[in-house]
């Protein structure tokens, strides 16, 4: 039975070996894992997000640990579109997996230049536009709570590759089927959802928000049925592949998205736990098909009853 397990995904047009991936800002530039696992049996990378220049980050403190996850105020420091072509990518090429740059900017044409420079970067087989951040002309508002906002950077960087385009939706928005329509019209060719929930700690005993930002990005498994909802909602209405993340420590955690209606998984916070977090849900994924007599992998997907 072993050997006839087909754990292939085609996200529209991006094959992947199977459904399992890592999260952006989880998993470094996938190098870092290598000496800890065997990244090649992965589905795909995603690399934490580049910019167009290099970014520092917040000052720290920048993490911290709260019941079921973390907050994270890391501020997307990274080493710029450039460094990883010249120095990152040679080495993700040689791990055997598929390599999705995640991308942001702080206006549109920032996103733009950075697909741009990565359209011809051989190793990089798509894109995760991160929708999640501040548009600086329009005083600091998130692309990713306005649909015509979200639309506006998937069209920009449509035009600027000819790459499989991922777009990661905020959980932020009152509706998430409005926003996957709007992505969708505008040209993604997958959704990714979700990105953090804004949340806050606070040190009781000085009376001070622990972290200098004041409030962070929670993520891990107290987000995962918020997700999973959110998940099945966008799934409903999709077109496009969806990718569920949220809070996937387990293989049951990934195939609660699996069965909500996503075709893959990314799995985030729990690399921070276990480098081989991920292994482990590709294994028990493999374990489920097995003892259901599940030959595809995608008969799993949309399958809630």
């Amino acid at each position: 039975m072993g050997k006839t397990l087909d754990l292939s995904v085609n996200l529209n047009g991006l094959k992947l070996k199977n459904p399992v991936m890592t999260a952006s800002g989880t998993f470094g530039y996938g190098v870092e894992f290598s000496p800890h696992m065997n990244v090649g049996r992965l589905g795909g990378v995603v690399v934490k997000g580049l910019s167009l220049k290099p970014r520092q980050g917040n000052p720290p403190p920048r993490i911290v640990e709260t019941p079921c996850g973390m907050l994270n105020a890391i501020g997307l420091q990274n080493v710029g579109v450039e460094a990883f072509i010249n120095e990152k990518l040679p080495k993700l090429r040689k791990l055997k997996t598929k390599v999705i740059a995640n991308i942001f900017g702080e206006t549109l044409d920032e996103y733009a230049e950075v697909a741009r420079r990565l359209d011809g970067a051989e190793g990089v087989s798509g894109l995760e536009i991160n929708i999640s951040c501040p548009n600086v002309k329009k005083g600091g508002m998130s692309f990713g709570v306005d649909p015509l906002e979200a639309a506006k950077v998937v069209e920009i960087v449509r035009k600027a590759t000819r790459l499989h385009l991922m777009t990661k939706l905020s959980p932020n928005v009152s509706d998430i089927k409005v926003m996957v329509r709007a992505v969708e019209e505008a040209g993604t060719d997958s959704i990714s959802l979700i990105n953090t929930i804004p949340g806050m700690a606070i040190d009781v005993e000085k009376r001070r928000p622990i972290l200098t930002t004041i409030t962070g990005g929670l993520s891990g498994p107290a987000i995962r049925p918020i997700a999973v909802r959110m998940c099945y909602e966008a799934a409903k209405v999709a077109k496009t592949p969806i990718i569920g993340i949220g809070g996937i420590v387990t293989a049951n955690d990934a195939l609660e998205f699996l069965i909500a209606g996503a075709s893959a998984i990314q799995v985030g916070t729990a690399n921070f736990l276990d480098p081989e977090a991920s292994i482990k849900v590709l294994e028990g994924i493999e374990d489920y098909m097995k003892r259901h007599s599940i030959k595809r992998v995608g008969e799993i997907t949309g399958s809630l009853r």
